[in-house]
């Protein structure tokens, strides 16, 4: 199996007990911007090499795995300052082919990679390592959970996860593309009722919404693509000089701000502002204490990691909202240095 450090933490945690069950695994680094590219350091023996969580002395997988692991995949490098117009760039290299080559040996089964980082936003170059994968015999698996609807999908993977809540859908369902002539096997038996997957009576309230949510999103991606847009350019224009923006601007989806300010205490920010809605990293985290495991992976310390925020804004947002909430926001952290 190999994967991404800053893959989503349902991922990595199943990655994890799958090496404890003695499954290889790879934990393939990436660069400051976020994307597996020629400017990461390399895999294998320029990484501590030590076995994996139940796996001492075994050298399974190119990195450990923790919580810290993915850290040592780059060093802390300055992100893109924010000047006054917020006119700022950062580009991610392109994915260098025989370095993921490299990460995904002959006898790999799978290769599971996020289309669009749902911290970050940073958009990871599917095609190139679907590419590497079927070269190394492995299928493919894309979650495209955060990117459905809004960045093209490669035609080339064999696996795609999505979810209707991304897209303005219900909670609570979810769908998984699988290539013809794939065969999986179930993880839970009974009715056969989503044959050949798992078993289970689907709800078709949520099925009919998520369907109709599918359709808008279809309907409105022009429409949305511009209005997020402005969104960003908007957003970025109010931000001052002292805030840095995590992860490569090109390639992006500009839907996903996570920005970060030195020395930012980010407990009390939430509690100044508890009428706008922002967080300190994945909500599918909230709760654990840990930072972000995806801001330690492109290379931030754990004081900036920290000292990060990430806002999300879409179709339903409107300019007045994003201007309100942004100006708030800076002023609020300006206060936390009298």
């Amino acid at each position: 199996m190999v994967t991404l450090a800053t893959e989503h933490a349902a991922v990595l945690d199943t990655v994890a007990a799958e090496a404890a069950r003695g499954r290889q695994v790879t934990i393939f680094p990436v660069g400051a911007g976020g994307l597996g590219g020629s400017d990461i350091q390399g895999v294998g023996s320029q990484h501590d090499s030590s076995s994996l969580p139940g796996r001492e002395g075994s050298g399974v997988g190119r990195l450990p795995y923790d919580r810290t692991s993915a850290a040592k995949a780059g060093q802390p490098t300055p992100s893109p300052s924010l000047p006054g117009r917020g006119e700022v760039e950062s580009r991610s290299t392109p994915l260098d082919p025989d370095t993921s080559r490299a990460a995904i040996p002959p006898g790999t089964g799978l290769v599971a990679t996020m289309l669009v980082n749902n911290e970050i936003g940073v958009i990871q170059p599917i095609a190139a390592l679907a590419d590497a994968a079927h070269q190394a015999g492995a299928l493919m698996l894309c979650d495209a959970v955060q990117g459905y609807g809004r960045i093209p999908i490669p035609d080339t993977v064999d696996l795609i996860a999505i979810s209707a809540h991304k897209i303005h859908g219900p909670k609570g369902i979810g769908a998984l593309w699988i290539r013809d002539g794939i065969d999986l096997a179930p993880l839970m038996h009974g009715g056969g009722q989503e044959a050949p997957g798992r078993s289970g009576t689907l709800s078709p309230a949520l099925c009919v919404g998520f369907g109709v949510a599918a359709q808008l999103m279809a309907d409105r991606k022009d429409q949305d693509a511009s209005h997020i847009d402005r969104l960003w350019s908007l957003a970025l224009d109010r931000l001052g000089p002292d805030w840095a923006i995590n992860g490569a601007t090109v390639p992006r989806y500009l839907g996903n701000l996570n920005i970060r300010r030195e020395g930012l205490d980010v407990n009390r920010l939430m509690s100044d502002l508890r009428d706008i809605a922002f967080s300190a990293g994945s909500a599918c985290a909230s709760g654990s204490g840990r930072s972000s495991h995806v801001l330690r992976a492109i290379g931030l310390t754990e004081p900036q990691a920290r000292s990060s925020i990430r806002l999300g804004f879409g179709r339903y947002t409107n300019e007045t909202e994003l201007r309100d909430a942004i100006d708030a926001i800076v002023a609020a952290a300006e206060a936390q240095w009298p």
